[in-house]
């Protein structure tokens, strides 16, 4: 039996969004879920985006001028999914994160753990 590494809890989330890589490609992406450590991906064409990619997903909600921006490095490649880590996040896109983390979550206290687990890496 394998353990649950996983700290932070991942939401299904489905959303347009662009990867910026470091070389200044950007790629159009479908965001397949997400959590506040990274998300899962899948390109909207078909490129292969090397592991070990740094850059910048950036997800527009709902609301005109609400986004979650994050700085990401490609941490695996699985089909046509790419897992990515995030590395740096700002304090307007954690706090989206969060409301979209604790509404699916249902639980605004399991969410507010994360967060604060998150603050203190």
């Amino acid at each position: 039996m394998t353990e649950n590494r996983r700290h932070y809890s991942r939401i299904r989330f489905q959303a347009s969004a662009t990867l910026s890589l470091a070389g200044g490609e950007i790629i159009p992406v479908e965001v397949a879920d997400l959590s506040l450590k990274g998300a899962l991906v899948r390109p909207v064409a078909d490129p292969y985006i090397q592991v070990g990619s740094h850059g910048q997903l950036a997800i527009r909600l709902d609301d005109e001028d609400a986004r979650i921006d994050m700085a990401v490095t490609v941490v695996h490649h699985q089909g046509a999914l790419y897992g990515l880590a995030c590395t740096e996040i700002d304090l307007d896109s954690v706090t989206h994160l969060r409301r979209l983390v604790a509404l699916n979550l249902g639980d605004d206290a399991l969410a507010e753990r994360e967060v604060m687990l998150l603050a203190g890496h």
